[in-house]
């Protein structure tokens, strides 16, 4: 008997790499279903009544007043970097003088939307998912369940409405702060004329760069607090399970709001917006 182990464990069965790959991808397709599920259920919520009003206000305080130090500071250092690198580039085309026209485009296209959305997800994605997560692993959800109170109607839809619409507001500064971080440096340090710099960025700046800047913002928003919320929700496992909830909200939010920009900058060059 003792002879014949050797060979019995040689006779095991191999792991197949395919196995492991379908496993994989069947375990991807899983978690993508459950988000869309769980996406749609808290995005109508959203669209329909009851909207809990004063939870509303609420989270546009938190997540909106809140967090406009932590985008301004992150603006004008952006702004401030960008002019000081595009002037480096220009001045070996002898093309300083468009500065100011590419800062205002950079920021409110891409820049703008876009840091404030990771800015936001690393504050606010966290946030909710270790609010919610911690609701979660003390059963302050299912006592609201317990009351007939749904979840995603009085908790979610509050938290994801608020980011859509605080968002805008947030990138819009973020514009302004970006662009006088840039006025900044370019009339401090490079000697450009203040009017010109200021006159040159109002009349290149288009209402098609802010729109699709805010439109930007407004899904960001949304895949922030969504993302939070999902996580949040899933979390287990005391303490632990709330940190990998944070942990994992902060990740899978970025990456989104990166893959999304991508995605619909795409649309925007083609439908020329």
């Amino acid at each position: 008997m003792t002879s014949s182990a050797p060979f019995a464990a040689a006779r095991a069965p191999r792991a197949n790499p395919f196995q492991l790959i379908g496993r994989t991808v069947l375990a991807a397709l899983r978690e993508i279903g459950r988000i869309a599920v769980f996406w749609g259920r808290v995005l109508l919520a959203c669209v329909t009544p009851t909207i809990y009003v004063r939870e509303f206000l609420r989270q546009c305080l938190k997540i909106g007043f809140y967090s406009m130090p932590v985008v301004g500071l992150t603006a004008v250092f952006i702004g401030a970097a960008l002019a000081l690198n595009i002037y480096t580039g220009g001045s070996r085309f002898n093309a300083e003088q468009f500065v100011p026209n590419i800062v205002v485009l950079g920021i409110s296209r891409e820049l703008g939307p876009t840091l404030a959305g990771l800015m936001l997800a690393g504050r606010v994605s966290a946030g909710i998912a270790a609010e919610i997560g911690a609701m979660r692993v003390t059963e302050q959800i299912d006592a609201l369940l317990t009351l007939s109170t749904k979840p995603e109607r009085y908790l979610y839809a509050p938290r994801v409405l608020a980011a859509i619409i605080t968002l805008p507001i947030l990138v819009v500064v973020t514009d302004i702060i970006g662009v006088m971080g840039g006025y900044l440096v370019s009339v401090g340090s490079l000697n450009f004329n203040g009017d010109t710099y200021l006159r040159n960025t109002w009349q290149f700046v288009t209402n098609n760069d802010i729109v699709s800047g805010l439109i930007k913002a407004a899904v960001f928003g949304a895949i922030i607090a969504l993302m939070g919320c999902y996580q949040g929700d899933r979390s287990k496992g005391g303490a632990g399970g709330v940190g990998r909830a944070a942990t994992l909200a902060v990740v899978g939010a970025a990456v989104l709001i990166l893959a999304s920009n991508y995605v619909m900058t795409s649309i925007f060059v083609r439908i020329g917006l």
